[in-house]
């Protein structure tokens, strides 16, 4: 993906996400229906080359926020995400946030068993972690893709990495439901401050 939006000569930006072929699907949706929602719902145009995989989103220059928008949508697309689940990233409080194993030194023989680690027995782990920080997860080639509010991709994102770290489940769990507990608290606080 390139790092900013382009502006050209005539008034739009532009922005380019590369999607793996078997993502393209996705994004397209049946019959194009997904493409064409997005373009109506943002204002942007959105053109797929199936080919390369290449995908360029083009908006008018005062339309740049959705346009940013539709990259971030098609970006958890790509990395394993549903439509749906996407469709959070059109929300201002929502982000995306995706962990790539190889930018932690881990090798492609491990991505497996560690992947296999943040999922956990019967999908346990990754439900959970979705369920106590109330984020979307996605593991997909060698990544851990994580969509929700920055406060709650930070306890995901924390959770992730010592799970990928080797510490044990129940250690995890802790952590998480220690977490949910802090932020309960917090809640109770500011709620009693306002009333």
């Amino acid at each position: 993906m390139s790092g900013e939006a382009r502006k050209n000569s005539t008034d739009f930006c532009e922005q380019t996400v590369v999607v793996p072929p078997d993502r393209i699907g996705v994004l397209i949706g049946r019959e194009g229906k997904h493409k064409r929602s997005l373009e109506r719902l943002l204002g942007v145009r959105i053109e797929v080359d199936s080919k390369t995989g290449r995908v360029r989103i083009i908006a008018p220059s005062e339309n740049v926020e959705n346009l940013l928008k539709a990259v971030n949508v098609d970006r958890a697309i790509s990395v394993g995400f549903s439509p749906d689940r996407a469709h959070a990233l059109l929300d201002d409080d929502y982000f995306l946030d995706v962990i790539e194993l190889r930018d932690l030194g881990i090798s492609k023989k491990d991505y497996e068993r560690l992947l296999g680690r943040v999922i956990g027995e019967k999908g346990k782990a990754k439900r959970l972690i979705e369920e106590v920080t109330e984020t979307y997860l996605s593991i997909y080639r060698g990544k851990v893709a994580i969509i929700g509010t920055a406060e709650n991709i930070e306890a995901a994102r924390h959770a992730v990495r010592m799970l990928l770290q080797g510490r044990q489940h129940a250690t995890v769990y802790r952590y998480l439901f220690s977490w949910r507990r802090r932020k309960k608290r917090e809640r109770m606080l500011l709620w009693e401050k306002r009333y």
